[in-house]
Parts: structure tokens; sequence; C-alpha cells
């Protein structure tokens, strides 16, 4: 699974328990996309991105 090359976000593991307390290993999977973004040459460059950091406009998208 990939990780956001802007803050790091990636996958988070726990525990999923269920009615009767019985627990087993659960994951979460952070909403990462493919995105083209600006670099500072004016080329365009692919990398994976959070949503969280899309939406706070921590990337200019190409």
């Amino acid at each position: 699974m990939a990780k956001c090359d802007i803050c790091g976000k990636g996958v988070h593991f726990g525990n999923a328990v269920s009615h009767s307390h019985r627990r087993s290993n659960r994951i979460w999977k952070s909403n990462i996309k493919s995105v083209k973004v600006k670099t500072a040459g004016g080329d365009g460059k692919t990398m994976h991105v959070c949503t969280s950091c899309l939406r706070s406009g921590k990337v200019e998208r190409a």
C-alpha cells in the first residue's frame, strides 16, 4: 500500500471487536490518489497524495 508523499500517511492497524468482544486484526487504509503535481522546474510529476492534503491545498495539481 502506498504512503502519501506529502505527510507520510499510510495504513493503520488495530482490532475489530465483535459483539461478543472477540478480537481480530483489521486495517484502515488511507484514501491515497495518484496525482500529477507541478514541480519547481515547471514539469509535471506523478505523486501519491492523500485526499486530506489535496483538499488543504498542500499540493498544486498540474
